[in-house]
């Protein structure tokens, strides 16, 4: 610990003597100082200790003295040092006085103790506090290196607690818990997940202190990462501020956490272009070669049921060729991009619930392969959800629509059915993107109906041009075309039935139908053409 006042009273070499303040001598001392200023109080930082023989101050004058005491005080100095047998035989009474009245530790300096001497002894102790706390620093950051290599995140936050007789968390980039130590931490930590989420917003590194004297705690927030924003970040609990030794352990566990949420490029790369050749390989029907070059790493995904989740941005929304992971190897920031966004998201779930997930980035479209069920696929859902609900409110719309983010989830599937799931995720994908639904899941369109899909711009087009003839000859007042159109064909060509419904002679009809397949140039016998005329029909009369 750094010298205090006590310590160089204990000093044997010093010979001081305490003559006010006896209940004040715990206090630390920064600094030793000379001065014989009447006022030297412009030169002070705080926490000296002042080392005077009143050669400018009347120390005789309780009055003088007690303004100059008090000004000490007020600029933090928390010791007087008077050296006797100088100017001064004794130290006066006035002084002594204004000591007491101010609680300012007063030491007596005998003549045989040179200033010097005080000053060479508060820098020795600062300098071997400074070497023990650097040692202990040291010592520290191997423990913690060691921890880190044998027992991971989990056991480097254990001895962190230790060092700093604290508390630690770790949390993930999607600002939840993922480890505490003790295990008491967990339930304070995750009360700081809003302050974690605000560190997150700024560049790292970043960091923030949370709480104070009128709080359970002291907590500082620290950010982990090295791109613009962070991966992870590290909370640090303490009853009060950290020392020198606290806090070269704290900066050596930002140094390891980093290193072991970070991971370096090339790995990252690596990691890409095989989720890449396992993803071309399920798509070629070729799921046993896909498992033989996953092995550990994607293997268990692909023994059971998965989910096959495709997603592009609003500038990837355009056509484009649809080959899977053309661009795999390019890493995604997830500043201002919802892909970025979407892949954090499912790959923190993933890595908290300890299921693998397959991510492979192709630009400016997202192709991941989930276990059904899982984590992953839920925080899918619950991003989508989340866009959704931002672009209902009006204040939000606007940010939520630069966004443009359209999602399609595919139904379960194995690994022969690869290219089936992603087929299907596509067409969930195009859905999505017509109705201007942030997410669509296949299985919602095998159980729904087909005449949604009607409201396409491009089908109305081909409708309106289908029928635009016949609405023109109905506008002349020479028949109704289109409702006998629609009757007959609601019938299932039923003559008598359709008839009936438009209160029409059954020949009538048969005349209409005729004048129909006249004005259109088609064959109501062929199936195609009234299927055709039926959805035409359907799709003029949704609008």
């Amino acid at each position: 610990m750094p010298p205090t006042l006590a310590s160089l009273v204990h000093h044997s070499a010093l010979k001081l003597t305490v003559r006010a303040g006896e209940d004040r001598l715990d206090v630390p001392v920064r600094w030793a100082h000379v001065s014989e200023l009447a006022d030297p109080v412009p030169y002070m930082e705080g926490g000296e200790l002042l080392l005077i023989t009143a050669l400018k101050l009347d120390a005789e004058d309780p009055q003088a003295m007690r303004r100059y005491v008090k000004r000490l005080v007020g600029a933090g100095v928390v010791g007087l040092g008077f050296a006797v047998g100088v100017n001064y035989e004794e130290i006066p009474e006035a002084l002594v006085g204004a000591a007491r009245e101010e609680g300012l530790p007063l030491l007596e300096v005998p003549r045989r103790t040179p200033f010097l001497a005080i000053s060479k002894a508060v820098s020795a102790a600062i300098a071997a506090d400074q070497y023990r706390s650097v040692t202990a620093g040291f010592a520290a950051q191997r423990e913690l290196t060691k921890q880190a290599l044998n027992a991971g995140p989990e056991g480097l936050l254990g001895a962190l607690a230790a060092q700093v007789d604290g508390w630690a968390a770790l949390y993930d980039a999607s600002g939840a818990v993922v480890a505490a130590a003790p295990e008491w931490a967990g339930r304070r930590a995750a009360r700081l997940t809003a302050e974690v989420e605000r560190l997150r917003e700024r560049p790292a590194p970043a960091s923030a202190v949370v709480g104070g004297p009128d709080h359970e705690d002291r907590v500082e927030l620290h950010s982990l990462g090295t791109g613009r924003r962070p991966r992870a970040a590290l909370a640090v609990g303490t009853a009060a501020a950290l020392g020198t030794a606290e806090r070269y352990a704290v900066h050596s566990a930002i140094a390891l956490l980093t290193l072991t949420t970070e991971r370096s490029r090339s790995l990252h790369a690596a990691e890409q272009r095989l989720g890449t050749a396992v993803l071309r390989m399920l798509l070629a029907g070729e799921p046993d070669h896909a498992r033989a070059v996953a092995g550990d790493l994607y293997g268990g995904l692909l023994d059971a049921p998965f989910r096959m989740i495709v997603a592009e941005s609003g500038s990837g929304s355009a056509a484009r060729a649809h080959t899977p992971a053309r661009s795999a190897g390019a890493s995604v920031d997830p500043v201002g991009d919802p892909l970025g966004a979407l892949t954090e998201s499912v790959e923190s779930a993933a890595a908290r619930s300890g299921e693998a997930v397959l991510v492979v980035p192709e630009g400016e479209r997202l192709v991941v392969l989930a276990a059904d069920g899982g984590a992953a696929v839920a925080a899918c859902a619950q991003y989508a959800a989340a866009l959704e609900a931002a672009r209902a409110v009006p204040e939000q719309a606007a940010g939520a629509d630069e966004e443009e983010l359209v999602v399609g989830l595919s139904a379960p599937a194995g690994p022969i059915a690869a290219a089936a799931a992603y087929k299907q995720a596509e067409q969930a994908l195009s859905v999505a993107r017509r109705r201007g639904r942030v997410l669509v899941e296949h299985e919602q369109l095998a159980a729904g109906s087909v005449l949604p899909l009607l409201a396409d711009d491009a089908v109305k087009a081909f409708a309106d041009g289908l029928l635009r003839a016949l609405h023109e000859h109905d506008a002349t007042g020479r028949g109704d075309l289109v409702a006998s159109l629609r009757a007959w064909l609601s019938r299932h060509g039923q003559w008598d039935a359709a008839a009936a419904d438009l209160g029409v002679h059954r020949h009538t009809l048969r005349y209409r139908m005729r004048r129909v397949e006249e004005i259109l140039g088609r064959s109501l016998d062929d199936p195609d053409v009234r299927m055709e005329l039926w959805l035409a029909l359907k799709a003029t009369s949704a609008e």
